[in-house]
């Protein structure tokens, strides 16, 4: 495919007169790339957008092999050897930080879907929330005033609840490995009613 595309897609209102509508559209592309464009519908309500660059064919060749390798990959081990790999590529300027970015983000997407659990370190917005959390746990208090910020940072990065459970589960487990008593206070998420966070010590 070349750099230069053309899709269609279907809107949800029409001008009952016919009249030609701009607008504007987001559009999510695969593996994290976010295009935007004017648009020109007419009263078929068909838009026709014309698409600078489509995902693959933003990313360079290095960074397609990578994708490849992660999507075949099993096990959490090989998922962190791939991402150290991409960092050093990063290091070197073989691959954009955008393009190492989204290779980490595809890392924990496929790490969700094996069976074994496990911390993986790479250049990603999930590991970006996790440095953030382990600095809240350094001081062995998770304060309702932490919770706000760390809520924030999750709407802001777009990590889960399940995610960051899963990482406070993972950090605190760590943590009483190493013989810390970690403590979480109680806190409700604004606006829920639902509450975040028991107590857990070693």
């Amino acid at each position: 495919m070349g750099e230069r595309g053309r899709g269609a897609v279907t809107v949800t209102n029409s001008n009952d007169e016919g009249e030609i509508i701009r607008g504007n559209v987001i559009c999510i592309i695969i593996y994290g790339y976010r295009i935007d464009e004017d648009v020109v519908a007419d009263s078929s309500i068909t838009c026709l957008i014309t698409i600078v660059a489509m995902a693959a064919a933003r990313m360079s060749r290095r960074c397609r092999k990578f994708l490849r390798r992660i999507q075949r990959t099993k096990t959490t081990y090989q998922l962190q050897e791939i991402a150290s790999e991409v960092q050093a590529e990063l290091e070197r300027r073989n691959l954009s930080y955008d393009e190492a970015l989204n290779l980490g983000n595809q890392i924990h997407v496929q790490g969700d879907s094996l069976p074994e659990a496990g911390l993986i370190y790479a250049i990603s917005d999930r590991d970006a929330y996790r440095r953030t959390l382990e600095l809240y746990l350094k001081d062995s208090i998770l304060t309702k005033t932490e919770q706000l910020l760390l809520w924030e940072e999750r709407r802001r990065l777009g990590i889960s609840q399940e995610v960051h459970d899963n990482l406070l589960e993972q950090l605190l487990k760590l943590w009483e490995r190493q013989g810390k008593n970690v403590t979480v206070h109680r806190w409700k998420k604004p606006g829920k009613g639902a509450e975040g966070g028991g107590a857990s010590g070693s």
